[in-house]
């Protein structure tokens, strides 16, 4: 991390220099969203190296081929993702670089579960570019950053607790298989996608009965959606 010893603006000490060069990736489907945050990170910081991704996939591959980033600003609905999936996959893969989640649904109990998740922080896209500076200067510090306004203090039922935690213990490719799976996809065409064999397809869904606690795919597809009701559209056959 870059860190700076010099008072920023006058706001007082900061571990944050605007001037060093952060490598920030804005992955979101929309070309005007992300050209959008581009210029407000620009502006904030001003020799910061600015990726843009338009789905997993390219998020991965330039994650992969880039190495050494700051921070991952991502949007939970784009191609390849469902959901939290695409959270729980970063999380999984590339463990060492935050992510921090911008998206324009801001009900409290999608930010709870994106902290839960492991997100350094959630951003609704209407946020301020003063407030945004803040929450990204506390992240790039070691925070988190949450809306102020919003209570996260919701109680949940025990059942719906243990269920988060086992999907947080999901591998990289098994996050990706369960995806899969939510969208009815035979093992056939999972290895296929996912360019392995039918045999590791079929391992990976064994891993995943196991760590969910459930006997079929219908059940983990089921288990997995729980923790979406309400909150994401089902996706169109």
């Amino acid at each position: 991390m870059k860190v700076a010893t010099e008072t920023d603006s006058g706001r007082g000490p900061s571990t944050v220099d605007v001037a060093a060069r952060y490598r920030f990736v804005v992955a979101d489907d929309h070309p005007l969203f992300r050209g959008a945050m581009r210029e407000s990170l620009a502006n904030l910081f001003k020799s910061a190296d600015i990726f843009e991704a338009g789905g997993l996939d390219d998020l991965q591959t330039l994650l992969e081929q880039e190495g050494d980033v700051d921070l991952v600003l991502l949007d939970l609905a784009m191609p390849g993702v469902r959901g939290f999936s695409g959270l729980l996959y970063l999380r999984a893969q590339f463990p060492g670089i935050p992510v921090v989640v911008v998206s324009a649904n801001e009900e409290p109990s999608v930010i709870r579960r994106c902290m839960e998740f492991g997100a350094s922080g959630f951003l609704p896209k209407t946020l301020a570019v003063d407030t945004m500076r803040d929450a990204i200067r506390r992240v790039l510090e070691g925070g988190v950053w949450t809306p102020p306004d919003v209570d996260l203090t919701g109680g949940e039922d025990a059942i719906t607790r243990d269920l988060v935690n086992r999907l947080s213990t999901l591998t990289p490719q098994q996050v990706r298989v369960l995806m899969m799976l939510s969208e009815g996809l035979l093992n056939k065409q999972i290895a296929f996608e996912l360019k392995v064999s039918e045999a590791t397809v079929k391992a990976h869904v064994s891993a995943i009965l196991q760590k969910l606690g459930v006997e079929s795919r219908t059940q983990a597809v089921i288990a997995a959606s729980k923790i979406e009701a309400g909150n994401w559209p089902r996706p169109v056959n």
